[in-house]
């Protein structure tokens, strides 16, 4: 079992202590998103590895080296200002931490996500490949991955879709950003590449690949390749312990928070001593062990 942490919210950046409550304690409860009372219980001696993904990493550094399990990071950094990206922390900062963390777990553990890309008058071709040029620049040498995507057309990117007044990719922009992102990911000893998006820039020198492969999972825990079951994108299974509509970093273009008016609401909900990251068991709840992949 691959434990991710997570897609639903950035309980790294937010939740940090209450993940390592429930590590010491040695078992994560996660309410069913569409089904409220029925509760997966996790425990961690079933967990053979553990992905983080986050956009802020500094707060879960003084626990890592406690973890006893194979992990990675995927971490977003992108060019964007509070105008899209609210709450984000300072990238400089963020940079710090990440080479913090390719110290104590090995860069080839470290995914960075460039994620999404879209163009607006703000932020141009032009702009991106300026920041892209940074930013691998800055990760040279703490990192051998870079993974891409694109704006996708989420609830929450069509509410704010006047804050983000996208322009439509053409042909030329794709191989524009191809080209030239290929060439610099090279220029700083680092690969990149998407992970199931409709445009295909492997001919522009991308790299074939999905974001959590079975290669990697067999990397990182030893197990058979065909012990892992695929999602429809061909990445390894994950579980995710996160909840909807609870990430501060209220980013326009997020997935994860379709109704921001309740997320400081969930906020107030969580206690970093429960067993479930928002709110307490109750006697309705169905509570099922998780059992190991």
């Amino acid at each position: 079992m691959v434990l991710f942490v997570s897609g639903r919210t950035d309980i790294v950046a937010f939740y940090s202590k209450w993940f390592w409550n429930r590590y010491q304690e040695g078992f994560v409860d996660v309410r069913n998103p569409f089904r409220y009372n029925l509760v997966s219980r996790i425990y961690f001696e079933d967990v053979d590895a553990i992905l983080f993904c986050t956009k802020n990493p500094t707060p879960i550094l003084k626990y890592l080296k406690k973890i006893r399990l194979p992990m990675v990071f995927q971490i977003t950094l992108t060019p964007y200002k509070n105008d899209i990206e609210p709450n984000v922390k300072e990238k400089k900062k963020i940079i710090e931490s990440i080479k913090k963390i390719s110290e104590i777990i090995g860069k080839e553990n470290i995914y960075i996500r460039y994620d999404p890309i879209f163009i607006n008058e703000k932020y141009t071709l032009e702009y991106h490949k300026k920041a892209f040029q940074k930013i691998c620049s800055l990760l040279n040498g703490l990192t051998n991955h870079i993974i891409i995507s694109f704006l996708d057309n989420y609830k929450n990117v069509q509410k704010n879709w006047q804050i983000l007044s996208p322009k439509q990719l053409e042909e030329k922009d794709l191989k524009e950003i191809g080209v030239s992102f290929s060439r610099i990911a090279k220029e700083n000893n680092m690969t990149v590449q998407t992970c199931f998006e409709e445009q295909n820039l492997t001919n522009y020198g991308f790299k074939n690949d999905v974001c959590f492969s079975k290669e990697l999972a067999y990397r990182l825990t030893g197990k058979r390749l065909s012990k892992w079951i695929s999602r429809k994108c061909g990445c390894v299974s994950l579980v995710d312990i996160g909840t909807y509509n609870t990430c501060e970093h209220l980013c326009k273009y997020c997935y994860a928070n379709f109704e921001e008016n309740k997320v400081k609401e969930n906020k107030r909900n969580h206690d970093e001593n429960s067993s479930l990251l928002i709110g307490h068991l109750t006697e309705k709840d169905t509570i099922k062990r998780r059992k190991r992949d």
